[in-house]
């Protein structure tokens, strides 16, 4: 009978303990991310690769053509205009790549597809932070989407928005034969950590 007490003694004060483990637990973690947040949050989206891999055989050698050529294509990496999403206040720079490190400073061009102006399929691609497209749920079908460029600007209205997987490549097909531009974020938009859905908005060039 003795035992039997002691036992139970034994658990619920290994309960007790489990429980202000727990609490304590989740009270430095609440204290360190109201201190550090935009660290952590800096430091998850390192690890959280946002890009889709595209056949990377297509360079941009391969896609310049007599009737939509341009002179200067930009150096991987390098800034060569703006996005800007009136609808959800987004105003970011364009990066040529998607990298780690491109898409730490802004949005990523993917180097399988086509620039503006070329006539073809763009793709580009952001983090679902608060400083990039935390806010693609309130995007709707009309809305704007503007890229002003180093040669130009162009005005797309989006047609259509998606939840694909991060395999479903048939989704965000590469194309000649219409200007479209395609942008996506990790789902769910709050995720942290590494997501294997993405949402993507569909966008015809106007102008």
């Amino acid at each position: 009978m003795h035992k039997h007490k002691f036992l139970r003694n034994t658990i619920k004060a290994t309960i007790k303990q489990i429980i202000v483990a727990l609490i304590f637990t989740a009270l430095i973690l609440f204290i360190g991310y109201l201190l550090f947040g935009a660290n952590i949050e800096d430091a998850i989206l390192l690890i959280s690769k946002v890009s889709i891999n595209i056949d990377e055989k297509k360079t941009v050698e391969t896609i310049i053509d007599d009737n939509n050529k341009l002179k200067n294509y930009p150096e991987y990496g390098t800034s060569y205009g703006t996005i800007k999403i009136p609808k959800i206040d987004v105003d970011l720079p364009v990066y040529y790549g998607d990298s780690l490190d491109i898409l730490k400073k802004g949005v990523g061009h993917s180097s399988g597809s086509y620039f503006p102006g070329e006539g073809g399929s763009i793709l580009y691609m952001g983090h679902n932070s608060k400083k990039v497209f935390r806010r693609f749920s309130e995007l709707q079908i009309g809305n704007e989407i503007i890229v002003t460029t180093t040669y130009g600007e162009f005005k797309y209205k989006i047609y259509d928005m998606q939840l694909i997987k991060e395999t479903e490549l048939d989704k965000v097909p590469i194309q000649k034969e219409e200007e479209i531009l395609m942008v996506y974020t990790c789902y769910p938009f709050n995720n942290i950590g590494y997501a294997t859905q993405r949402y993507v908005v569909y966008a015809k060039l106007e102008s």
